[in-house]
């Protein structure tokens, strides 16, 4: 269950700075066409972040990835191959976890004797968040970036997985882990002023090579994935139950699957192009497990990228394949729009490239290809978003309270709620506006006019108004006001019916008054008590009755 967070100045200031870089590569455009899509983008950086890289501004790796990642800003960024000094010639061994950590922060915002860092190039953008990963090959581990916090929303007390706990063999599951590197998750908390649900975000490098035992890893791998997505996030088929089958050693267990408006999504380097290695591979399997129910919410099939450059159209991550794949529960996340960065696009004019990228020594052309031997993959999504607040707090205005002599076809009226779609507006005899004798829903706008027939001579009504939307409701400050209608024997208007309204109509009467605008200034009244149009003694009769009756 997702903590309350309150959007800080610094989270409004990063999307309102998004809505700046809109969505044009021919003018150097390539953010997001709306603040509020989530950024995900899945990059095998080839042991470019290590701690013994050279850190230095340069026509080198570092750089280059520094600048790529500054240009594209993802809001969640997953990388694989990293922490790998062998690989990257400049030392030996892999990185421990707090050394990778210490590196990947210098990285993105430089320190001592390092000038070439992401903040470098973009001073407002970051990723504060960083998760690397305890497993690793013997030369690289992953890791999970994010502009927003970790937190835990299955309730098994951890944020964070280096790897899927073990599963023992089930349905399509081989059983054991992620593969020979380990398949991480990270649960992200997305504030709740953006967004109604939270995050899962897996990263992962499965197996290369072309061996038959290659193959059969990442497979394995895969399918141990798919289950562990569908049995515990999702719940399984019925979907209430993490880990209903009891077959993921989860300890703590966890003890929610997620909410409805909380998806997963995850990627990384497949080391398989699904478009060409003849076969179900792992992209599929993670996406649609055994095909009788895929790995989204629903138990539909969940989907995979088919990112492309933006000029070019061309699909490849790696060499002349497509190895990096970003999938997602569909069901919930919409993607706005995949596709692949290469400073190498045939054809792509100079006026396309970031301006992050403009300045790289080597030459903007030659960027993706210092940086890295792959491509990243970037996908922007539209979350659900959260609902609008209950309406806003508003005042009855007329009949004011208290209000006597009303009409008995009164126009009740009211100030606007925020938030509002309808109103219900509801008249009674008693103060509570218990057994109301009007009760009328979906009234559209602020006022709301009685026909005849409802309402009594001589009688006290009580009254209020609901603002309604479809989160909740918001009665009326105050929420009831009262008014009486009119009392024909109440001849001077004072509320109530006493000798000074005989004498009154007495004088009125002798006088033959039709009111005020007579020949006679002293007709104050008219004293054509039945609306005859003339005075006769049957008005007088009428007074005569009405008063005696009090009304």
């Amino acid at each position: 269950m997702r903590t309350e967070m309150v959007v800080s100045a610094a989270v409004l200031a990063l999307v309102c700075g998004t809505t700046l870089a809109q969505w044009n590569p021919s003018a150097r455009q390539w953010g997001k066409t709306d603040a509020r899509d989530l950024r995900v983008m899945t990059w095998n950086v080839r042991d470019t972040i290590c701690s013994t890289n050279t850190k230095t501004e340069g026509f080198n790796d570092w750089t280059a990835t520094a600048r790529i990642v500054a240009a594209f800003k993802p809001d969640v960024l997953i990388l694989q191959e990293t922490g790998d000094n062998s690989g990257n010639g400049t030392g030996s061994g892999v990185d421990s976890v707090a050394t990778l950590t210490t590196t990947v922060n210098q990285w993105l915002r430089g320190g001592t004797g390092i000038t070439a860092f992401v903040q470098k190039y973009d001073a407002s953008y970051d990723l504060p968040f960083v998760f690397v990963s305890n497993s690793n090959d013997g030369f690289n581990r992953n890791i999970i970036l994010s502009r927003y916090p970790f937190i835990d929303l299955n309730g098994d007390g951890r944020s964070q997985v280096s790897d899927l706990p073990f599963i023992s063999a089930d349905l399509y599951a081989p059983g054991g882990t992620g593969g020979i590197r380990g398949f991480q998750f990270a649960e992200i908390d997305l504030p709740n002023a953006l967004y109604r649900g939270d995050l899962v975000v897996g990263n992962g490098h499965l197996k290369s090579g072309g061996a038959t035992a290659d193959f059969t890893d990442r497979l394995n791998a895969a399918k141990n994935i798919a289950y562990y997505i569908d049995y515990l996030f999702n719940g399984g088929p019925a979907g209430t139950t993490p880990d209903p089958r009891v077959r993921i050693n989860d300890a703590p267990a966890a003890t929610r699957v997620l909410d409805a408006f909380t998806p997963v999504i995850w990627g990384g380097d497949m080391n398989e192009d699904e478009n060409s290695n003849g076969r179900d591979g792992p992209v599929h399997w993670m996406t649609r497990a055994d095909g009788t129910g895929g790995t989204d919410r629903d138990r539909s099939f969940a989907t995979l990228d088919d990112a492309r450059t933006p000029f070019a159209n061309n699909r490849t991550t790696q060499s002349s394949s497509k190895l990096d794949y970003l999938m997602w529960q569909d069901s919930i996340a919409t993607l706005r729009r995949a596709f692949i960065f290469n400073s190498t696009d045939p054809g792509m004019p100079a006026t396309w490239y970031p301006n992050e990228i403009v300045g790289y020594l080597g030459g903007a052309a030659t960027i993706s290809s210092t940086a890295s031997d792959h491509r990243p993959v970037i996908a922007d999504f539209v979350l659900p978003a959260p609902p609008p607040p209950a309406p806003g707090a508003f005042n009855l205005a007329l009949p004011a309270d208290g209000a006597i002599g009303q009409s008995l076809t009164p126009v009740l009226t009211w100030s606007a709620s925020s938030n509002a779609t309808s109103y219900t507006v509801r008249i009674s005899l008693n103060s509570d506006l218990s057994a109301p004798i009007v009760a009328v829903p979906g009234v559209p706008g602020t006022s709301l006019g009685l026909g005849s027939g409802v309402l009594s001579e001589c009688a006290t009504y009580y009254w209020g108004v609901t603002a309604v939307n479809g989160v909740g409701s918001t009665a009326s400050t105050p929420a009831v006001f009262s008014f009486s209608t009119v009392i024909p024997a109440d001849y001077d208007g004072s509320g109530f019916v006493d000798s000074d309204d005989f004498i009154l109509f007495a004088e009125q009467f002798a006088l033959g008054c039709d009111g005020p605008g007579s020949p006679d200034p002293a007709c104050v009244k008219s004293a054509d008590y039945d609306t005859s149009g003339f005075i006769d003694s049957d008005d007088f009769i009428l007074f005569v009755e009405r008063f005696n009756a009090g009304c």
